[in-house]
């Protein structure tokens, strides 16, 4: 049985593009999986904070090693690696916060980019050990940052998760970006500007 683990970043709910763009993936991606299986999980609602000396010395105590307090560290991070093993693709909604990646995001990150879990060392240096698996970015700008125009050098988030995600073995990516949202603010028609970006949405899903 597929499952997809969705992931949310946007702090807006029912205001946020991103948030609509992941909920259409996954509306098409499960009536085009009949029984498949969807992980949620809203990085808004889930208490993470910012690694620290002791997270990082439980991580690199081995597991057999670890005290009560380490486990207990690290119970988060043990949790939403499950999800990322589990799943067997992904699709992340992704708004441009100061022209990176949401802070929620970020810290998501730090918990699952993990040694001896998500990647390992060896002789010929780090490994990703989620290989054969599949991530989909649908990412929300409020300007537009397409190659080529004049503020493309501005838009860290795409590199960033790109190299992020190759770092763990997850080279199958596609990333599909609804640039000029700020236009909903000064009076655009939502359904509208959306229009397009969904269907496009909809075809990839219908694929993935």
């Amino acid at each position: 049985m597929p499952t997809l683990l969705r992931v949310d970043s946007s702090p807006l709910y029912g205001a946020s593009v991103s948030r609509q763009l992941t909920e259409t993936f996954e509306a098409t991606w499960k009536a085009t999986h009949p029984g498949g299986q969807v992980i949620v999980r809203d990085l808004t609602a889930t208490v993470m904070w910012p690694i620290t000396a002791e997270w990082v010395g439980a991580a690199f105590t081995p597991e057999d090693q670890r005290n009560a307090e380490q486990v207990e560290l690290l119970k988060l991070s043990d949790s939403l690696i499950a999800e990322l093993e589990k799943a067997d693709e992904f699709v992340f909604g992704v708004p441009m916060h100061n022209f990176g990646v949401p802070a929620s995001l970020k810290l998501w990150i730090d918990q699952v980019v993990r040694v001896g879990k998500t990647f390992s060392y060896g002789e010929g240096g780090p490994k990703g050990l989620l290989a054969g698996k599949k991530a989909t970015f649908l990412i929300a700008t409020g300007g537009v940052y397409d190659a080529g125009t004049a503020m493309a050098s501005l838009n860290f988030v795409e590199p960033y998760l790109r190299s992020v995600f190759g770092f763990i073995g997850v080279t199958d990516t596609t990333f599909l970006t609804a640039g000029g949202t700020a236009a909903l603010r000064y009076g655009k028609d939502r359904a509208t500007f959306l229009q397009p970006h969904l269907e496009a949405v909809q075809l990839h899903a219908q694929s993935a």
